[in-house]
């Protein structure tokens, strides 16, 4: 059970540069660091918008440019405040880091940006109602013509998932409790960087010997 309004919460969220995840935060434990990898590598290059839903959740996506802004809510949360969310997600992301998200190493922003993306996803849970929220200066008025589509728009044909969410009973007023989630995606993402930079080091290595026998 989750206190304050059924339905009315953030349970997960985001932000990523195609499938290199920069920050996360989870409100609870769940499988959905894997749903939200299929997700991400099926999102579309360009700016746009678009919600997915999964069982009794819906993942709300924000890209722009180039930074993939995404939160996982529950079925009944206002699609204008999640999206409200997401504006106000990119506008802090985008003043604290610049440019930095666009080569950043995965998690690289984790430490800092999950503590601004907890305190948001309670802030905007916790107001529940949209009127309520101090609006961000964004039109908002088009969310109404975001594309909805089922999961299985991202899934492979007959492929099915079940999305499992355990969530934290202190969502709506309380701190919330990190609870890291993704181990293997942040291994594999490691794993990722560590044979980028061998790949690297290789090829300076290999021109410093090219050079260094011309140069005899």
């Amino acid at each position: 059970a989750m206190s304050g309004k059924k339905g009315n919460a953030i349970v997960y969220s985001l932000v990523a540069r195609e499938t290199v995840i920069l920050a996360e935060y989870a409100a609870g434990t769940g499988n959905f660091a894997s749903v939200t990898r299929k997700i991400l590598e099926k999102i579309p290059g360009g700016d746009s918008r678009m919600s997915y839903v999964c069982d009794r959740h819906i993942f709300h996506i924000m890209v722009f440019d180039g930074l993939t802004y995404m939160c996982m809510a529950e079925e009944d949360f206002g699609r204008r405040v999640a999206f409200s969310f997401l504006e106000d997600i990119k506008n802090k992301f985008s003043s604290t880091y610049g440019e930095r998200g666009r080569t950043a190493l995965a998690y690289s922003m984790n430490e800092d940006f999950s503590r601004v993306l907890a305190k948001q996803m309670e802030h905007y849970s916790a107001s529940g109602d949209g009127d309520k929220i101090e609006r961000v200066k964004a039109d908002m008025d088009d969310v109404k013509n975001v594309m909805v589509d089922n999961i299985e728009k991202v899934l492979k044909r007959g492929e099915k998932i079940e999305l499992l969410v355990d969530k934290t009973d202190n969502l709506n007023q309380q701190s919330i409790r990190f609870k890291k989630h993704s181990s293997q995606l942040k291994t594999a993402m490691w794993w990722q960087n560590a044979r980028l930079m061998i790949f690297v080091a290789v090829a300076v290595v290999t021109v410093g010997l090219i050079a260094y026998w011309s140069s005899k």
